[in-house]
């Protein structure tokens, strides 16, 4: 598949290439693109065939494969096999998908079933562990299922509205203020804390139309993300015990100087996420970040590195939204153009993006 001629669509892999027909050009220049470039790619299929019958992926849901690992597959969880088949341009209606919607929507129910905790079954099974592990589940279940186009679904929408209320209620609460408590010399936040996670603003960011419902949300929750990052790890107290939750949101991830640079990969999924939420443009400094991206494009609108910027993703929870071409660092130009060009559309800016 050639796109001689068109420097945005050459400076991207395949399935960037793809996705950019698919879901930035008008329908009549993508007009005779097959959707069957998904069927091509080795990764895709591995992962594919890695599902068991049952729709899950190695007895996981949130595992993503170590750095340099040989079976990969092996190690990805349901969820993040769900957002990398997808993020690969697979469609919602292959069967990876229609086997994993069961246990999927299974996790969305507001129960206590130990069975149901996978990889933290081993925490324990006493009813406050159990709770704080499908808590943890339960939205990142609901970011596969939306990202897969279950916007309208009612089990989903009253799963999200469910969530959305909880983060809602903290956030405007006293103790969102300082939700720190010691213990034993241990600092963890308070058992009724409820901040937002990552998986919950995945979850937000395809649906659009419950975002729209909720605009006053956004603000609270902008203002939430424009704090500088605690001191203290992502832990919460469950009984006697803190652990460990590092999918929470504690405040602004792009906060620390040199942060974008640091992690070039997770940052342009970062803020194409924040414009899907409606957030970017509500936090001066993703803004500002985001123009200072397009500033480093060619005459040709190619986003173009400098020397001693990050091109390896760091961060575990983004693995299936980044490296789409499996190119690794050769790959980042193409796809950090990519993500801008996704921004802009969000933003409804014109073809330069300005």
């Amino acid at each position: 598949m050639e796109f001689a001629g068109v420097p945005l669509l050459d400076a991207a892999g395949r399935v960037a290439q793809y996705r950019m027909m698919r879901e930035l050009l008008p329908a009549e220049v993508g007009a005779g693109l097959t959707d069957a470039v998904w069927l091509s790619q080795r990764e895709g299929i591995r992962l594919a065939l890695a599902q068991r019958v049952d729709g899950i992926w190695n007895n996981l849901m949130l595992g993503v494969p170590k750095a340099g690992a040989r079976d990969a597959a092996g190690q990805v969880g349901t969820v993040m096999a769900v957002h990398r088949l997808l993020e690969l341009g697979w469609d919602p209606g292959a069967p990876p998908f229609l086997a994993a919607r069961r246990p999927l929507f299974r996790l969305l129910a507001e129960d206590t079933d130990h069975a149901f905790t996978y990889e933290f079954a081993s925490m324990g099974r006493d009813a406050d562990t159990v709770q704080f592990s499908r808590g943890i589940l339960r939205p990142a279940a609901a970011s596969a299922l939306a990202h897969a186009g279950y916007e309208m679904d009612p089990r989903l929408r009253g799963a999200a509205m469910r969530l959305l209320e909880r983060v809602d209620e903290f956030l405007g609460s006293e103790l969102a203020e300082d939700p720190w408590i010691k213990q034993g010399g241990e600092v963890a936040l308070h058992p009724d804390a409820f901040p937002p996670s990552f998986h919950f603003l995945v979850m937000l960011s395809f649906m659009p139309t419950f975002l729209n419902e909720h605009d006053d949300f956004l603000d609270r929750l902008a203002t939430w993300l424009q704090r500088p990052l605690p001191k203290h790890a992502a832990r919460q107290w469950v009984g006697a015990r803190p652990l460990e939750h590092p999918a929470l949101l504690l405040g602004d991830p792009l906060a620390a100087r040199g942060a974008v640079d640091a992690d070039l990969p997770f940052a342009a999924f970062w803020l194409e996420l924040a414009a899907r939420c409606g957030l970017l443009e509500r936090h001066p400094g993703w803004t500002q970040a985001w123009e200072r991206l397009l500033n480093a494009r060619d005459r040709d609108l190619i986003w173009r590195p400098s020397r001693g910027q990050g091109l390896v993703n760091q961060v575990p929870m983004a693995w299936p939204f980044v490296d789409l071409a499996g190119e690794g660092e050769a790959g980042v130009p193409g796809e950090v153009t990519f993500r801008l060009a996704l921004i802009a559309k969000h933003l409804e800016r014109g073809p330069e993006f300005t």
